[in-house]
């Protein structure tokens, strides 16, 4: 699955037809799919808004679905719909539903709304009656379902949705914030496009269950703690001394057999009992060679040692996590120059520094961050965390790839979780997983376990401690991802007092 911008599906629409699947039939499965949603979920009235263009042609074909299910529907919706919007009226029409203009409506009690009225062509903020339409819906408290976008993203003012019917894919405002709390919940509807119509590798990939099930490591009969992957953890500074033991807890949980902690002499490091314990005089290659080990962990809580540590660790050869106090553009070069496998792991405040961005420029543009830092250090994985994590990479040889990780929650913003991330991706790497693939197990996995207990309040030992019930759950095939049907209370549960369903408990 792909993630679209609003010109990417566009063209994914041209595609299908030049493939033979004509426009009109995308827009009658889009309203027909968005009519299912609300038989679902909703009992009471429906009141669609529809707009001139295409959204609005989907809200009007849903509406005639409506009434042909014998739901009560009324409908409103300025003049002017041509091409297949206007197909669609014509067909509302002969069915005897009367279209009245979009500035008659007024809120009425105990009705849901369909918003239909602009999707992704918008071009700039909705001003004028469009403006005033969109705030008196805000502000009437009625539950509202926006189909593929909430009109008037990605600008203000914008429709807050209770429901969103992604159509066809997944749009950039269904997965970053802050656009993504305008649309409520949201669901897929596939409509049916030809597969060859959507994929397009230029876009960015959508991390989905399918995919990381057949990622996940098989552990053999006759294995071994010294045969399903050894970690070393090298990190620890005297005034951070629990993040090198997070990632040794974290490596422990996604399934490595031996993790060695090494961490400078004199610091009270306290690793997971099971650990080995490594104290060292001082960084450097000569102290790790002992250390037995298919991939590491380096940087957490280093401070100042952490491009020694990092360094240090260049010298196995094997692959590493390079996380926090390791980002640094020397062992970033040295480690592309050695053409050792690594992933980098910074947050929105690390990439800035490596980019020369303040941190809220990466935090509004991660994938353009994490691609450019994929280009300044190519066959390195980039892992930019955030709400939600990134990732990208350019191969030897090929366009660089990035991916969008859609588990994970805002109560996973506590110290701490990078720690145990580096640790599960290093668990990953140890397997003998590909960086690629280990880096996007790891954090989708990662955020499986802080979806389990998704509290606030959550502390990253908890979703460590939450790792091995996630894999155990993706192997077995009993997850589905946010916008899929399967993820959100069937028809006939319990509904919130909002219309809808709540989640149902996982």
């Amino acid at each position: 699955m792909r993630l679209f911008t609003p010109e990417a599906m566009r063209e994914a629409d041209r595609r299908a037809v030049a493939l033979g699947h004509p426009s009109l039939l995308l827009m009658e499965a889009a309203g027909r799919g968005v009519a299912g949603w609300l038989l679902r979920w909703f009992s009471e009235k429906v009141v669609v808004l529809a707009g001139k263009g295409n959204n609005g042609g989907d809200g009007l074909v849903a509406a005639r679905w409506l009434a042909h299910w014998g739901r009560a529907v009324e409908v409103y919706a300025p003049e002017g719909q041509e091409g297949d919007a206007g197909v669609a009226r014509r067909a509302l029409e002969a069915h005897g539903l009367e279209v009245r203009p979009l500035s008659d409506w007024r809120p009425e009690a105990r009705t849901v709304v369909v918003d239909a009225l602009f999707g992704t062509g918008l071009r700039g903020p909705l001003e004028g009656p469009y403006a005033v339409l969109v705030e008196r819906l805000n502000a009437s408290g009625l539950p509202v379902v926006s189909v593929d976008l909430p009109s008037g993203l990605p600008y203000a003012p914008h429709v807050r949705a209770h429901l969103t019917v992604a159509l066809a894919g997944l749009k950039h405002e269904h997965l970053f914030y802050p656009h993504r709390a305008a649309c409520g919940r949201i669901v897929l509807e596939p409509l049916g496009m030809p597969r060859a119509a959507l994929e397009d590798p230029s876009l960015p990939e959508v991390l989905h269950h399918g995919l990381m099930r057949t990622l996940l490591p098989r552990r053999p009969g006759d294995a071994h703690k010294g045969s399903v992957g050894r970690v070393l953890v090298a990190g620890g500074h005297r005034n951070y001394t629990g993040a090198p033991s997070l990632a040794a807890l974290g490596a422990y949980r996604a399934g490595a057999g031996l993790v060695t902690v090494a961490y400078p002499e004199g610091c009270e490091v306290r690793p997971p009992l099971e650990a080995v314990r490594l104290p060292l005089a001082g960084w450097s290659a000569a102290g790790l060679q002992g250390v037995r080990a298919e991939a590491a962990a380096v940087g957490m809580g280093a401070g100042e040692g952490g491009v020694e540590a990092a360094l240090a660790v260049l010298g196995l050869g094997c692959p590493a996590v390079l996380d926090a106090d390791a980002l640094q553009p020397r062992v970033l070069q040295a480690y592309l120059e050695a053409g050792v496998p690594a992933v980098l792991t910074p947050h929105p405040g690390e990439a800035g520094r490596l980019l020369g961005w303040a941190s809220s420029e990466v935090a509004r543009r991660p994938l353009e961050a994490a691609r450019l830092l994929a280009e300044r250090y190519p066959s390195l994985v980039v892992v930019l965390k955030g709400g939600p994590t990134v990732l990208a990479w350019v191969p030897e040889k090929g366009a660089v790839r990035q991916a969008v990780n859609p588990t994970g929650n805002p109560a996973m913003a506590t110290g701490g979780m990078g720690d145990v991330l580096a640790g599960v991706i290093a668990a990953f790497l140890a397997a003998g997983l590909p960086a690629w693939d280990a880096a996007r197990l790891g954090v989708y996995l990662h955020g499986m376990a802080g979806d389990a207990v998704g509290r606030v309040g959550l502390l990253a030992h908890e979703v460590a401690d939450a790792l091995p019930e996630a894999a155990a759950r993706l192997r077995m095939g009993r997850v589905a991802d946010f916008w899929e049907a399967g993820a959100w209370a069937r028809p006939g549960s319990r509904r919130t007092a909002a219309g809808f369903p709540a989640r149902r408990a996982r």
